[in-house]
This record gives C-alpha cells, sequence and structure tokens, in this order.
C-alpha cells in the first residue's frame, strides 16, 4: 500500500477542505496555537531580554533558566498540566509558551550583545539618554537577530502543537491522532505533510521579514563585490610614467 498516495489523496479531497474538521478550519486552529504562544512568550521574554542586553547583566542566569526549558519534555508537562487544570487549550498553551520562551530570549539579548560597543558608547556623547540608546539605536541594530529568535520559537512550537489534540484541542494534529487510533497510516501521513508545509512557508516568511528589518544603514555599508575592480585603460594610452620618460 502506497501510504504517500493515500495521504495526497486526502489532501486534495475536496470533502476535507470543508466543514470543523476540514483542513482550513484545522489549520486556522493550528496556525492560532502557535502565533498566540509566540506572542504571549514574546511579551515575557522580549523585555527581559532587551534589559539583559542593554546592562550585561544576569546573561548567566538566563542562559541555565532557558536551557532548563529546553530541556522539559513537552508532552510530559502537557500532561502534568492538564491533570492540574484539566481537558482543554490551557495545557497545550502553557506549554508551547515555555517551549518558545528560551528562542526568543536569546534573539532579544544576542541582538543587543551583537551591537559595536562603539556605536552605543558614541551615542551617550552625543548626549542621548539611556532609553533613546535603547529604542533608536539597539532595538534596530539588534531587530533582526529578534525576528531570528522568534522565526525559531514558532517553527518549534508549530512542530510540537500537534500535541494539543492530546488533550481535546484541535489542529492539525487531529488527523495525526484520529489515523493512529484507527490504523489510518494515509491520514496520519496527510497530518505529517500538512505540518510540515505550514512549517516551510513560516520558515520562507520569516527569513524574508529578517532580512528586511535591516537597518538600511547596516546593508548600505556591506560590500556589494568582493572581486577587486581593476582599471583597465585603453589600448596604446601610456602610463603617467611612461608620458614622463617620453
Amino acid at each position: 500500500m502506497n501510504f504517500f498516495a493515500d495521504a495526497f489523496a486526502f489532501v486534495l479531497d475536496p470533502a476535507h477542505w470543508a466543514g470543523s474538521n476540514g483542513i482550513p478550519t484545522r489549520l486556522g486552529e493550528h496556525l492560532w496555537y502557535s502565533v498566540v504562544a509566540v506572542a504571549l512568550a514574546s511579551v515575557v521574554a522580549v523585555p527581559v531580554g532587551f534589559a539583559i542586553g542593554h546592562t550585561g547583566r544576569g546573561r548567566a542566569i538566563a542562559v541555565a533558566v532557558s536551557g532548563g526549558a529546553r530541556a522539559l519534555p513537552t508532552f510530559g508537562v502537557i500532561t502534568l498540566i492538564a491533570g492540574w487544570v484539566g481537558i482543554g487549550l490551557t495545557a497545550p498553551m502553557v506549554s508551547f509558551v515555555i517551549l518558545a520562551v528560551p528562542s526568543v530570549l536569546a534573539g532579544a539579548y544576542a541582538g543587543f550583545e551583537a551591537v559595536d560597543r562603539r556605536t552605543v558608547d558614541a551615542a551617550r556623547a552625543v548626549g542621548m539618554t539611556e532609553w533613546q540608546i535603547v529604542t533608536q539605536v539597539e532595538v534596530p541594530l539588534g531587530l533582526p537577530l529578534l525576528i531570528g529568535g522568534i522565526r525559531s520559537a514558532v517553527l518549534q512550537v508549530v512542530a510540537t502543537a500537534t500535541l494539543a489534540t492530546i488533550v481535546g484541542s484541535g489542529g492539525l494534529g487531529s488527523y495525526i491522532i484520529t489515523g493512529l487510533r484507527s490504523n489510518d497510516y494515509g491520514t496520519m501521513l496527510a497530518g505529517s505533510i500538512l505540518v510540515i508545509a505550514l512549517a516551510v512557508v513560516l520558515e520562507l516568511a520569516f527569513s524574508v521579514v529578517q532580512r528586511l528589518v535591516v537597518p538600511a544603514g547596516v546593508t548600505a555599508g556591506r560590500p556589494t563585490d568582493s572581486r577587486a575592480r581593476v582599471t583597465r585603460r585603453a589600448p596604446g594610452t601610456a602610463t603617467p610614467l611612461q608620458e614622463g620618460t617620453q
């Protein structure tokens, strides 16, 4: 049996594109879970990361906490919280936020740390306040790395949001769980393909955004061609040295 053929037949079947269990509905739920989780993680992680990057204090603690959060098994966290608050979206959402915080936090403080300290010193020298330095110097210059951290968090949550179905929520994971329960491997594979497709689209979108947020002054300072430029003279034209000896 060709499971890939069954999977693509499932995806292309018009019957699976309508109703409460249709692909658009499940795709929207999956995307909504991911966006909300990363947004909540950003509310917590971005200010903390900016403070660490600007002051240079607390980095070791942030790295330790982030590493500990990354080590937490998402499935175990969902099960633990679900046993406490019950079935619903709360348990997976808390788990997804915990999963997203380390990447966003790392992107926030790494973006500030990547800013040349001479640039910050020059900003202070011209009389800018610390708030002006943060908002007008460090944030614009560190934004590409912050977007990179958010990009990594989104991809991690999209890949993990399939677990939301285990505690009664929706998303593309419903196809995987349904297929697993009924031994319908075509449906399982279809759900996996849809998750992969969503992750690829988001990866491409964030890669474009990450390029667009690079300040114009930074891109203007980059060399456009690393090859040496050689000035050619017209045939038969003497060099200045030759002209002086003639």
